[in-house]
């Protein structure tokens, strides 16, 4: 099964991206994690992202495509996987379609800004791994201490209040109009956030089901 997961910056993708992946036994594609790898290696490929990100805005088509590409084509995606954070753009959508990247579902997780402001707060990553957590709905067991690599996690710049005005403008400008875009496809799954991530992956489940 081959997925989409679409939602505003915040919306939990990451979180029920590695759900499904359990869940359906196919890999998560996180083109947030790759960028995140490639700034910390301090490339040219890496400052280029980081500029971008620090300032909320989309790295180019040809980075994201580029990379999406050489990843789908591992032997881990040959029965499927889920991609978080592609296509952000209807440009983005009309590369993977010409690469003949095809979507069984495209699941968009409908959230208000509000509590997305609200969510975004809480949120805390490690920097070494790119393990998400956040302090109130998913809290590491040590508090401040990745689970997975026993680092210690931060606040990412891109999760600062004013940042996180600028990629939601920046969401629902670019992104949004791909709900249509798939919606014409005959392939978007609407999912309505329901407030915990464990009523929100079971009601993504069910819906994919039907």
């Amino acid at each position: 099964m081959n997925l989409i997961l679409l939602g505003a910056p915040g919306a939990g993708k990451g979180t029920q991206a590695a759900i499904l992946a359990r869940e359906l036994n196919i890999p998560t594609i996180s083109t947030g994690n790759i960028l995140r790898a490639a700034v910390a290696s301090g490339s040219e490929l890496g400052k280029q992202a980081k500029a971008c990100m620090e300032t909320g805005a989309l790295v180019s088509d040809e980075i994201i495509i580029g990379i999406i590409r050489d990843r789908l084509a591992q032997s881990d995606c040959a029965n499927g996987y889920i991609l978080d954070g592609v296509p952000r753009t209807i440009a983005q959508a009309e590369a993977l379609e010409v690469s003949g990247i095809k979507f069984d579902h495209v699941i968009s997780l409908e959230i208000s800004d509000e509590t997305i402001m609200e969510r975004m707060s809480g949120r805390r990553v490690c920097p070494k791994c790119g393990a998400s957590y956040h302090v109130v709905a998913v809290p590491p067991k040590k508090e401040g201490i990745c689970d997975a690599c026993g680092s210690e996690l931060i606040t990412r710049k891109d999760d600062a209040p004013e940042t996180v005005k600028s990629r939601l403008a920046v969401y629902h400008k670019e992104t949004e109009p791909l709900k249509e875009f798939y919606r014409s496809r005959g392939v978007l799954v609407p999912v309505e956030d329901k407030g915990s991530v464990e009523a929100t992956s079971a009601a993504i489940l069910a819906a994919l089901k039907e």
